[in-house]
């Protein structure tokens, strides 16, 4: 379970909000990315309590990373570990995901060389002991505020009836514009109009990326995007952004489809449901 109030416990806890420690500071830090299939959860932390920190180093505990959305699941980490990932079948981010760390005791633990209790506690930590499996400290709580990119927040629309052909596609500053000649051609009138329009969205991205390409990296045409800079366009940093958030390594001419798969969201194939799903309505 995650602790969200001060929790009574027959012996001295680590916790923000307690004053079991003299100094009992236990912070948590979060942030999510994902990708197709799965989320990342990187996470730094700070203890400073020196005899949990001990406890950790000695394997004597472990953190234990605890994700709540409709219920808890909980992701024990090993030495070192700062990073999660989850299957997305298996949890359901929204605004009311909360994420907390553990220390969870691996061994019957005393307390006789725990100086960083408070004053009441010192005199007694000879008589100190937990059992195997205890909590013996628990973080802050990180609420996840569920607004994950999307590959429409680089996306505007706009009705042009004086174009030359039914649909074009344009680069503007900050955004991929897509010009409509008439408005029928946005399906506003049809159930899933957006997922409808995934086909300009592909089309827009390919040519954005291509675009990408050529501005970051015009004699190799191929982008390590962990190793180059922040580009300095607009529209550019929003899909560095967007491809860092999703995890893309890498990006060249050869595999913009991999890479619109991977930051979209699968639009092809929620294409491809808006369609049948006129389809079985008889349009």
């Amino acid at each position: 379970m995650i602790y969200r109030k001060d929790a009574n416990f027959p012996y001295p806890v680590l916790a923000n909000t307690s004053d079991n420690y003299q100094e009992n500071y236990f912070d948590l830090d979060v942030s999510v990315s994902d990708n197709v299939d799965y989320y990342f959860f990187d996470f730094t932390y700070e203890i400073d309590s020196p005899f949990i920190n001990q406890l950790l180093s000695d394997g004597k505990a472990r953190l234990i990373l605890i994700i709540q959305t409709k219920d808890n699941k909980f992701y024990p980490l090993t030495p070192g570990q700062k990073q999660v990932k989850v299957r997305k079948s298996r949890i359901s981010l929204n605004n009311r995901t909360s994420l907390q760390l553990h220390i969870q005791a691996l061994e019957k633990i005393s307390f006789a060389h725990n100086y960083d209790l408070n004053d009441f506690y010192l005199q007694y930590r000879d008589e100190l002991y937990v059992n195997q499996f205890s909590l013996l400290g628990y973080s802050n709580v990180v609420r996840f505020n569920g607004n994950m990119k999307k590959p429409y927040e680089i996306f505007e629309k706009k009705l042009d009836e004086n174009l030359k052909s039914d649909i074009k596609i344009e680069l503007g500053q900050e955004t991929i514009v897509i010009h409509y000649k008439k408005q029928e051609y946005q399906f506003n009138d049809l159930p899933k109009s957006n997922a409808l329009n995934n086909a300009y969205i592909y089309s827009g991205l390919s040519k954005a990326l291509q675009a990408f390409i050529i501005n970051n990296d015009k004699e190799n045409l191929d982008i390590e995007i962990d190793e180059i800079e922040e580009p300095e366009g607009a529209l550019d940093l929003k899909l560095y952004q967007l491809m860092k958030h999703k995890q893309v390594k890498e990006l060249n001419m050869e595999n913009i489809d991999e890479v619109i798969y991977e930051i979209s969201d699968r639009i092809i194939e929620r294409f491809d449901n808006a369609l049948r799903g006129l389809e079985s309505d008889g349009n």
